[in-house]
């Protein structure tokens, strides 16, 4: 259960930016803009996951969203991944963005939100608790 005294919307307001965060097999880059899309990168840090990045690249965007203090990601593209072939019909369809979408559809990415300021989160997953660090934007 969560015991984050904020509100989803304080909570969303709170996420906006820069985040970095690292995971067991990962260390992951987010960024939450304010039309409520994100953008992510994942780089995988143990050897044996490193296929996994190769099949579906480490750059991922989608939209996200708080509801009952739980922070909901639903991938929409991975561009860089390697399925990611241009089938040349009417229009171009990106193999990987097709089943990421289908797959968030009915697995959303979701984290509770244990704690969060203006610097720093803690949430949760089904297997870890997570801590994030909020990153200065340097550039102008």
């Amino acid at each position: 259960m969560s015991n984050s005294k904020h509100s989803d919307t304080e909570i969303e307001i709170l996420l906006l930016g820069k985040w970095r965060f690292d995971t067991s097999s990962e260390k992951i880059t987010t960024e939450f803009k304010d039309d409520m899309t994100f953008e992510q990168t994942r780089v995988q840090i143990l050897l044996f996951s490193k296929p996994k990045e190769l099949i579906t690249g480490n750059k991922f965007t989608g939209v996200w969203y708080v509801s009952q203090k739980k922070l909901y990601l639903n991938l929409r593209s991975m561009p860089k991944s390697f399925f990611n072939l241009q089938v040349p019909l009417a229009f171009k369809i990106s193999l990987a963005d097709m089943v990421a979408t289908l797959g968030s559809v009915f697995m959303a990415e979701n984290y509770e939100v244990v704690r969060i300021n203006s610097s720093k989160f803690l949430i949760k997953d089904k297997e870890q608790s997570i801590i994030g660090t909020k990153l200065n934007n340097t550039r102008k």
